[in-house]
């Protein structure tokens, strides 16, 4: 939930700035900081910044003691995940190039980022090679010194060469001392969006329309891949192929910023805009993970002495799991992945049940409750039942590092999906199973039973989640046309095996939430056992279909359907040789994506679901008789 704020003007533009980061606040923070380029007289300027693991308001001290001024600049508000956060870590960045004295002079570049960016390891090793400093842990002083290295004069082409070899998800904006009216910006995976001031005098780059609020409401959003180079009084930008746009394929839309949460942007609808941010809340959410250490979990949380991370996930001998409705689904995906990777037994409850039965409490147990808002009152009841049960070990995956869950339990994982408008939640719900996977590596790690190499593996494929949640984005428009099929019907079963059971089951949900059809998910080995009966021509049948152990089960499963006259809507994989025909639908997934799977089989359902809603003509952001923060039994 980082925010980015940027301009070049005419005038001093840092109250812009720091009035921009203030607007942001309301994403959480725990370091802030700016940068501009100053003009020193006779002696031409320099790069001049004020950063703090303090408010903005106490930036804003720093700002006017050190009498911070420039006409170009950038600011930044950042929340680190891994380690204490720390002036150090704080953007913006400057590169200290071969030769300079880190310490004592910056180099030229100034850089601020939002994402994550998967090989900054290969990229850190080669500048340290050329004889590049680096004073930060970040993956974003990388950036920095990437372009520096590659700069000869023309800041935009520096930009265009470093983006061609980043991998993984970005928002940056950038500026160069050697020319001080040109601030350059890019995107891949995060927003990012271009304002234009009055006149055409001043132009600014945000992460959130909110962040310019009042300044102008002039806006132009840029599309994935784009490249934008802001100058005084005009400004280019260029495609994912760097050439250049027409103005009429990047329209500038008046855009009235009450907050930043009320941004539609581009989008239809708050659900449709928050399912294509999930590789942004991802990249964020994960932001600063350099290795699974039990660390990660102590963060934001207010637990008591010796109640932290280490010693607790040394000392449990199982793990419950509560949560309601979405949050739910994620904690049984969240159980094969803890029983199958950590050999942890668990078990996952229904919070409004939970504390309403005689159950056997275990004082060796983690107690992990799942909520977006933090605020759910039957997780909390639940929560507390279980500490009054003697239960003492709690941990939270939760969206919103001030609400009451992260007080009242001992750790916490703080989840970045960012303010979630529409009802039916999606952002939130990958985002929780990506911090419930780390839970899953680090209790891995504490019982002896993750090896280093796995660690590695499977680092490396959560920080490509952002690209391939990208990859799968794409199906939309196929994913429409089953929407067009799906409008018409009344009933529908989605089916799924071992891990993909939940992620059917929170399908199923999404599509009875906002459309209003009658939708049940089963463990597709049930479908003998009962709801094999209701399958006609009329009733769709969706299957996920991975390329997993389970897959010939799967298989004689949807024989069986297609042996009824059932109608089958399947999200397969690319080798799992099942192909379209009469009665039967395929869309391919892009990849294989192994334990991570079910974060990008739940993509498409959401599309599903939003898509049908529309065609349905339904209230897809407030479905009939839902809240989207239950705070009441």
């Amino acid at each position: 939930m980082c925010g980015i704020v940027g301009a070049v003007s005419t005038r001093n533009i840092v109250p812009v700035l720091v009035q921009g980061l203030e607007r942001l606040e309301y994403r959480g923070y725990d370091s802030c900081g700016v940068a501009v380029y100053a003009q020193d007289g006779a002696h031409g300027g320099g790069l001049r910044r004020a950063r703090s693991t303090s408010r903005v308001s106490e930036l804003i001290e720093q700002v006017a003691s050190g009498q911070v001024q420039g006409t170009l600049g950038i600011a930044h508000t950042r929340w680190a995940t891994h380690g204490a956060p720390a002036v150090h870590n704080a953007h913006p960045h400057f590169s200290h190039g071969p030769g300079a004295d880190a310490h004592q002079r910056a180099g030229r570049i100034a850089l601020v980022h939002n994402g994550i960016i998967e090989n900054h390891d290969e990229l850190r090793a080669v500048l340290k090679a050329k004889g590049y400093v680096f004073l930060s842990q970040t993956d974003t002083e990388v950036i920095a010194h990437l372009v520096d290295s590659l700069y000869d004069g023309d800041l935009l082409e520096a930009v265009k060469a470093t983006v061609r070899q980043l991998h993984g998800a970005y928002a940056i904006a950038v500026f160069c001392k050697d020319e001080p009216h040109r601030l350059i910006g890019a995107r891949a995976g995060s927003p990012l969006i271009l304002g234009v001031g009055k006149d055409g005098q001043e132009h600014f780059l945000a992460s959130d329309a909110m962040a310019l609020a009042g300044v102008t409401d002039q806006i132009v959003y840029l599309d994935e891949g784009d490249v934008v180079d802001v100058q005084l009084g005009k400004y280019w930008l260029l495609d994912k192929a760097h050439k250049a746009v027409a103005p009429a394929q990047r329209p500038v839309k008046t855009v009235l910023a009450h907050s930043g949460a009320a941004e539609l942007g581009p989008y239809r609808h708050y659900m449709q805009k928050e399912i294509f941010e999930q590789p942004r809340a991802i990249a964020d959410t994960l932001e600063g993970v350099e290795g699974i250490v039990p660390e990660l979990f102590d963060a934001q949380a207010n637990h008591a002495p010796g109640s932290n991370a280490a010693r607790v996930f040394a000392q449990i001998d199982s793990v419950l799991i509560l949560a309601c409705g979405t949050s739910y689904y994620s904690g049984c995906a969240a159980k094969y992945w803890i029983e199958s990777i950590a050999k942890v037994p668990c078990n996952v409850e229904v919070a409004s049940e939970y504390r309403y039965r005689d159950s056997v409490p275990n004082p060796n147990t983690l107690v992990v409750t799942i909520t977006q808002s933090g605020e759910t009152a039957d997780t909390l009841a639940a929560l507390r039942h279980a500490q009054s049960l003697g239960m003492k070990h709690t941990l939270t995956i939760c969206n919103v590092a001030t609400s009451a869950m992260v007080r009242e339990c001992s750790l916490a994982y703080v989840t970045r999906a960012g303010v979630e408008i529409g009802v039916a939640s999606t952002k939130a719900f990958t985002t929780q199973l990506a911090g419930l996977f780390l839970l899953t590596l680090c209790l891995a790690q504490a019982k002896g039973r993750l090896t280093d190499a796995e660690e590695a593996r499977h680092l490396k494929a959560m920080r490509h989640l952002p690209a391939a949640l990208q990859a799968v984005l794409a199906l939309e428009p196929q994913i429409m046309a089953w929407a067009d099929d799906f409008a018409k019907k009344e009933n529908a079963l989605f089916l799924g095996r071992g891990l993909h059971f939940p992620i059917a089951m929170e399908g199923a949900l999404k599509l009875k939430e906002i459309t209003y059809i009658h939708a049940e998910a089963y463990a597709a080995g049930e479908l003998k056992h009962g709801p094999l009966a209701l399958v006609t021509s009329e009733m769709p049948v969706v299957t996920v279909a991975p390329n997993d152990a389970l897959l010939e089960k799967l298989k004689s499963n949807l024989h069986e359907v297609r042996a009824r006259g059932g109608v089958l809507y399947v999200l397969a994989d690319a080798d799992t040789r099942i192909d379209s025909g009469e009665g039967l639908h395929v869309i391919r997934m892009p990849e294989h994506y192994g334990e991570l799977s079910p974060l990008l089989h739940v993509v498409p359902l959401q599309l599903l679901a939003y898509h049908t809603a529309c065609a349905r003509g339904t209230d897809v952001d407030k479905p009939r008789n839902l809240a989207k923060s239950v705070t009441v039994e």
